[in-house]
């Protein structure tokens, strides 16, 4: 049913959602999103499912967009779009935002508002875009071997789509990660509440699955309502307020170095490495 996804049910009242790109290091491609949006749809309308798990296959979990795609706005057209929005293929700096409002921040927040408890296994590399698969997620379980890593503001942009930085990490780490791009470590995350358990990378799935498990013994109304709940919380914090402005910064930045550089990112930040 999917090129780049895999759909499991591997317990009782859980669905596992694997991103199956390995090759790239589960880079995330147009297909990729958009399959993965209609596995969480899957799990979403089934009501036997209380849980779902979000995990990837290979040694990393996510090295974020696949920035070697070409045409990314040509290919919105092999897909039927979730949200309003219109536009890809027009002029200037439309297309682009309408994209990315589709399927950047637009799947962020619509999976982060799944009603069901979500939880996130991620083993090796979580590089920018990958951040933006787990953050909506309600659970973080993390190999000892996991580390994260938001590197745009090195490419001349403010932050990835999804701004949850602040939630995530507290404003001044926040502004750590952001300024130097350096890496997280997973022990570090735990201690800044981003993670919540940390294990033997032999561990995870199986971590993963008995917590899933534990989860899945109460009841769904329930766990939806709780889920609403603490959502709502965040969303009282001015959170949702906060993603719009910081998302029309991330449009500013790519129409700025659109005009000076060329392209969507400013190559001076780069190392030569990257830039080859």
């Amino acid at each position: 049913m999917y090129q780049t996804v895999i759909y499991e049910t591997p317990a009782p009242h859980v669905a596992r959602l694997v991103l199956n790109r390995p090759e790239t290091r589960n880079a995330q491609d147009t297909r990729m999103l958009y399959e993965l949006n209609q596995a969480f749809d899957r799990a979403a309308q089934d009501n036997d499912i209380k849980v779902i798990i979000l995990a990837a296959a290979g040694p990393h979990f996510s090295s974020g967009h696949d920035l070697r795609e070409q045409g990314g706005l040509e290919t919105m057209a092999e897909f039927q779009t979730v949200g309003t929005w219109c536009g890809f293929g027009c002029a200037g700096a439309e297309a682009q935002m309408a994209r990315e409002k589709e399927i950047y921040i637009g799947f962020s927040e619509r999976w982060r508002n799944l009603p069901k408890p979500t939880i996130a296994q991620v083993q090796g590399k979580c590089i920018a875009g990958g951040l933006m698969l787990i953050w909506p997620c309600d659970i973080i379980i993390a190999a000892e071997d996991a580390s994260f890593w938001d590197n745009t503001v090195s490419m001349g942009v403010g932050g990835v789509e999804i701004f949850n930085h602040p939630w995530e990490l507290g404003s001044r780490k926040a502004k750590e990660m952001l300024f130097t791009a350096d890496w997280l470590s997973a022990r570090d995350a735990e201690k800044l509440g981003m993670v919540n358990h940390v294990v033997p990378p032999e561990s995870l799935a199986d971590f993963t699955l008995a917590m899933a498990s534990r989860i899945a013994q109460k009841p769904l109304f329930a766990l939806k309502l709780a889920k609403e709940a603490v959502n709502a919380a965040q969303d009282a914090q001015g959170r949702t307020s906060a993603l719009q402005t910081a998302f029309a910064l991330h449009q500013l930045a790519h129409s700025h170095n659109m005009q000076v550089h060329g392209m969507m990112i400013d190559p001076s930040g780069l190392s030569p490495a990257v830039k080859r």
